[in-house]
């Protein structure tokens, strides 16, 4: 019988093979253009991440065209051709059932901007380069 997953404690290692699994799937169908979206013609889109729920019959799919241009519309795109996308990925994948897709546009570029612009501001700056206990001394 299997143990409980204790909450928050990040997703099992199952749900990330098969993530991972779908991920490279709809990479490739994207990249060689299977599908018949006019839309799309000419975008590169990556999928980074796919995030599967714990009972495996839901993918969310995180994506990004190159240069992150129209990123909402390439997801509503997809989105619209999610059951086209669902047969294509039933064709090339080997799991009892073929989950639900879903399709987000991928903000983890952004988040990553945004912290390393934190680091690097004047306040951070002077934290991080204050000799060790400097920075807690002049909180005193």
């Amino acid at each position: 019988m299997a143990k409980a997953r204790a909450a928050g404690t990040g997703p099992s290692q199952r749900q990330l093979r098969v993530g991972e699994l779908i991920r490279h799937a709809l990479a490739d169908i994207l990249q060689r253009g299977t599908l018949p979206t006019p839309e799309l013609d000419g975008a590169i889109i990556t999928v980074p991440e796919v995030r599967m729920s714990p009972d495996l019959k839901l993918a969310t799919a995180y994506i990004m065209p190159l240069g992150g241009k129209d990123a909402e519309k390439a997801a509503a795109t997809l989105e619209k051709h999610r059951r086209a996308l669902r047969g294509e990925l039933a064709r090339r994948v080997e799991l009892k059932s073929v989950p639900e897709l879903r399709f987000r546009v991928d903000t983890s570029f952004d988040e990553g901007a945004r912290i390393d612009a934190l680091l690097q501001s004047p306040q951070v700056r002077r934290d991080v380069d204050a000799p060790d206990g400097a920075a807690d001394d002049e909180n005193d």
